[in-house]
């Protein structure tokens, strides 16, 4: 390490197995709390030209000392985010990188009491969007209590994960795995410890980190998963390959790699767009299989689902920490709140894709969202449909392994529920950054962001989260709220939905 002063700040410099950085002090590096940030450091070289549509190539040794002041380009373009997390979007061609947040920017020996524990972060989108610029992802706070934090970005939309007859599938899957070997050969440098390393995401990245947990060729880049509103997709190869198909037609080229190379970036993402858009017929397909653009079970990188390779035994020595809040996407349906109260709540289910034989177990066992009518109501079907029925198979098919199951219920002062997002600041305990009124509403509990976050900082550095290891028999879920509480089968609600 190596450390210089200006009038604005001081630098300091760390090697990595490519070249040196220099990152910067957020305050004076002696000071309690205070810690470094060393922004945009490519782990692959730019995924343009012969590179676009190939599996990430790792970045060429540099001469001298590059700085690393600046968050990097980002896959996102344009677009500032498709959720009320703000997410830029930064142009230019180096968009594989990662952002590392350290209080001891100084190399430490694997394994010892110095070396601290690291928490890599993979950001959401829906697979298409988000950016790991976010000021909510600085790691600041994890920082402050001893964790060493890193945020990576991969290719998204049909750059990541698109189907082409000669290019290598899961190329976004390939870029989580190059960014975690680099945290792998490079965190130590940084004062982490490599053989401590948790992942964790939110919606997507929730996916990713659960994609990553039951991938046997990533077992030895990680040790503990922790998954926030996991969207998880495992699209089918066959699925994979018609949108590919389709998508080339659709653009007058062969899907081949030299087809659509011939298409400049934004033509790409007006076809993909164009290809993805949820109206009523597409919004249904989505309910039914999930988004077309995800990590794809390719019978070779991703040999089988998730679930299969969880119920498998894969990941089983992880330990887990899985949750979601209450109210995911009833955003979906606020706006039509008054219209809706004159529909009835059965039909509006039924129309959604309710089974019939669950419909009254269902209500029942929700009674206290029906009683608040029926876009409340289909506002937390959907949610079940698409994240916490998901979430309750895989911690069954997990059997014995090490799992701890929460929700977030929490309800934010601008919707008046625990909306899809809402948790972000408050595992980052970033409640005073940027944005977070639109989403949390004025004043979000402190006391509960201390919770989430202490829970988090335990997990990282522990293995243990603080509350009862879920099992069939307790099935104990902490429930994140005022106040929180530990309960037993958090998860009730969604059972009606489980015995088809």
């Amino acid at each position: 390490m190596t450390q210089t002063s200006t009038g604005t700040g001081t630098f300091v410099e760390v090697d990595t197995r490519a070249g040196r950085v220099r990152g910067a002090w957020r305050g004076r590096p002696d000071a309690p709390g205070t810690s470094a940030a060393f922004l945009g450091i490519p782990f692959a070289e730019p995924p343009v030209g012969v590179l676009r549509f190939a599996a990430p190539v790792p970045k060429a040794p540099w001469e001298g000392v590059r700085d690393a002041l600046e968050y990097g380009a980002t896959a996102q373009r344009g677009d500032p985010g498709v959720t009320l997390i703000p997410e830029p979007s930064v142009p230019g061609d180096s968009t594989l990188n990662v952002n590392v947040f350290t209080p001891r920017p100084e190399r430490v020996e694997p394994g010892t009491d110095e070396a601290l524990p690291v928490l890599v972060w993979i950001h959401g989108g829906g697979y298409f969007a988000g950016s790991p610029a976010s000021p909510w992802y600085d790691g600041a706070a994890f920082n402050r209590d001893g964790v060493v934090t890193v945020s990576v970005s991969y290719r998204l939309g049909f750059d990541g994960f698109g189907w082409i007859s000669d290019a290598p599938q899961n190329r976004g899957v390939r870029d989580w795995l190059l960014a975690l070997e680099w945290v792998r050969d490079n965190i130590a440098a940084f004062g982490g410890d490599p053989d401590r390393v948790t992942i964790a995401g939110q919606s997507a990245g929730g996916g990713a980190v659960l994609t990553l947990l039951g991938m046997d060729a990533a077992q030895h880049l990680f040790h503990g998963v922790y998954a926030i509103s996991g969207a998880l997709a495992d699209v089918t190869p066959e699925r994979s390959e018609k949108f590919g198909r389709e998508l080339a037609v659709a653009a007058g080229v062969e899907p081949t790699r030299a087809g659509l190379s011939t298409l400049p970036e934004e033509r790409i993402l007006e076809l993909q767009k164009t290809a993805t858009d949820l109206g009523a017929e597409g919004f249904e397909d989505m309910l039914e299989n999930g988004l077309a653009l995800c990590p794809t079970v390719d019978g070779d990188l991703i040999p089988r689902s998730t679930s299969d390779s969880l119920a498998a035994g894969v990941g089983a020595d992880k330990p887990l920490v899985i949750g979601a809040t209450d109210d995911e996407f009833s955003m979906v349906f606020a706006d039509a709140e008054k219209k809706l109260r004159w529909i009835p709540k059965s039909f509006m289910l039924r129309k959604l894709g309710m089974p019939r034989a669950a419909l009254k177990p269902y209500l029942a066992a929700n009674a206290d969202v029906a009683a608040k009518g029926t876009a409340r109501i289909a506002g937390r079907f959907l949610t079940d449909r698409m994240f916490r029925t998901s979430l309750v198979r895989l911690v069954q098919v997990r059997d014995d392994a090490p799992t701890w199951v929460y929700r977030f219920s929490w309800p934010s002062g601008t919707f008046g529920f625990a909306e899809h997002c809402v948790d972000v600041p408050f595992f980052f305990d970033c409640l005073d950054s940027i944005a977070i009124e639109p989403l949390a509403g004025p004043n979000p509990p402190q006391q509960l962001a201390d919770e989430v976050h202490r829970a988090a900082v335990t997990f990282i550095t522990t293995g243990e989260p603080g509350w009862p290891r879920y099992t069939d028999a307790a099935r104990a879920t902490r429930v994140y709220d005022t106040p929180t509480t530990t309960v037993t089968d958090g998860y009730a609600g969604v059972r009606p939905l489980l015995a088809g």
